[in-house]
C-alpha cells in the first residue's frame, strides 16, 4: 500500500499492476557540496621574522597518512614561495612541522620560488585520501615561478620524490613554456597529479601572455612519470562568458572519482574581481561539463574569505566531506591570506 511516506520519500510507491515507478530524483552534485563554512582561518601567517611563511599561507593540499591528516602548503615570506607540511588528528588543529621544499639560490629555476601543489594519491573522493607510491617512492608534482615576488614570471612545473614526505629529491622540469599553445604561453601554474589505470594525468592550469591575463585549465598525460604529452583538446575548462564566475580564471584542478563520475574542483575569478569554488563533472577524467552553481563563495564583508575563496583540497572523513581553500580577505596590500575549510554537515 502507497503510504505518506513513500509519497514524501519520492521512492518506487506504486506496486498496482501496470503503474509507472516513481523515481527519485538524483542530485549529481551533492556528494561534492560543502556549504558549512568553518569561519576561520585554520592556518595563517606566522607573523614571526624570518619564517618562510611569515607573510602568508596558500595552496592547501590534504591527505591522511599512518592515523593522522597531513596539509602541504606553501608559505610566502616576500621573496616567494616555498613549501611547508603540518599535521592534525582532527582537521582543524594544526601543528606546523617545517619544510619539506626550500628554494636554492644556486639553482635558477627554484632560486626564488618551489611550490608542491599535490601528491599522488587515492582518487576516490570517499576514500581516506591516502597517498600512492610509485617505485617505492611519494611523488609530488611542484611548480616554480622564475621571479622574487608572488607568482611572477612564467613558472614551470616538475616532479619530486620521496620515501619519508619530508626529504625530497626534485627532478628537472617536466613542463615548461617552450612552444607552449596560446592558452599557455604566459606560464603554467598548479599542477594535480593522479594516476588512471597504467596512466598518469597531470592537471593544470596555465595563463596567456596578456598584460591582463585570463587562466584556463588542461592536462597531460604519462606512462612513465617522464616522458609527458598534451593533450591536443587543451584547455579542457576554458573561461566562462562575460558575467560568468569563471569569466577570467578557471583554475587549480583537484580532480576526483565518485561511483563512476569524475569531479573537478577548481576555482573561478569574476569579472568583479572575487574568486570563487566551482565544479565540473565528467564520465571520464578528461572531459567535464560545468555545474552551474557556485560551491563556496565568497564571504560577507569582513570575514576571512570576503575578497577570495580558491585553491581547493577535498578530504572525506567520518561520514563528512571538508574542502579546504584559501580564503583572502581586505584589499590588497593589507590583505589576509590563509586557509580555510568549509563541510557538508554543520558545525
Amino acid at each position: 500500500m502507497m503510504n505518506r511516506r513513500h509519497l514524501i520519500a519520492g521512492v518506487s510507491a506504486c506496486v498496482l499492476p501496470g503503474c509507472a515507478t516513481v523515481s527519485a530524483p538524483t542530485d549529481p552534485v551533492a556528494p561534492y557540496r560543502t556549504p558549512y563554512k568553518y569561519g576561520k582561518l585554520i592556518l595563517g601567517g606566522t607573523g614571526r621574522k624570518g619564517d618562510f611563511d611569515e607573510k602568508a599561507v596558500d595552496c592547501p593540499f590534504v591527505f591522511s597518512h599512518e592515523g593522522r591528516f597531513y596539509l602541504t602548503y606553501v608559505g610566502f615570506d616576500g621573496t616567494g614561495y616555498q613549501t611547508g607540511i603540518c599535521v592534525s588528528y582532527d582537521l582543524i588543529h594544526w601543528e606546523r612541522k617545517g619544510l619539506i621544499l626550500a628554494r636554492d639560490p644556486a639553482d635558477p629555476v627554484t632560486r626564488f620560488n618551489v611550490a608542491s601543489a599535490s601528491i599522488l594519491r587515492e582518487n576516490g573522493l570517499q576514500t581516506p585520501g591516502r597517498l600512492l607510491k610509485v617505485n617505492g617512492e611519494y611523488v609530488c608534482a611542484w611548480h616554480a615561478y622564475p621571479s622574487p615576488g608572488y607568482e611572477e614570471g612564467p613558472a614551470v612545473i616538475g616532479l619530486a620524490f620521496s620515501k619519508d614526505l619530508f626529504s625530497w629529491r626534485r627532478d628537472v622540469p617536466i613542463l615548461t613554456v617552450e612552444g607552449a599553445a596560446d592558452w599557455e604561453k604566459g606560464g603554467l601554474y598548479k599542477p594535480y597529479l593522479i594516476k588512471h589505470g597504467d596512466t598518469f594525468i597531470l592537471y593544470y592550469n596555465a595563463k596567456t601572455a596578456d598584460k591582463r591575463w585570463k587562466e584556463q585549465t588542461g592536462f597531460a598525460t604519462s606512462t612513465d612519470l617522464k616522458h609527458w604529452t598534451r593533450f591536443e583538446g587543451n584547455p579542457i575548462l576554458r573561461n566562462g562568458p562575460a558575467g560568468s564566475p569563471d569569466a577570467r580564471f578557471a583554475s587549480d584542478p583537484v580532480v576526483v572519482q565518485h561511483r563512476g563520475q569524475w569531479g573537478l574542483f577548481y576555482f573561478g575569478l569574476a569579472q568583479d574581481g572575487k574568486a570563487r569554488e566551482l565544479l565540473a563533472l565528467g564520465d571520464t577524467p578528461t572531459a567535464f561539463t560545468k555545474v552551474p552553481e557556485v560551491l563556496i563563495d565568497v564571504g560577507a564583508p569582513g570575514a576571512v574569505d570576503d575578497a577570495y575563496a580558491h585553491k581547493p583540497a577535498v578530504i572525506y572523513h567520518k561520514g563528512d566531506l571538508y574542502h579546504f581553500y584559501c580564503a583572502t580577505g581586505g584589499k590588497w596590500p593589507n590583505d589576509v591570506r590563509g586557509i580555510s575549510v568549509a563541510r557538508s554537515r554543520p558545525w
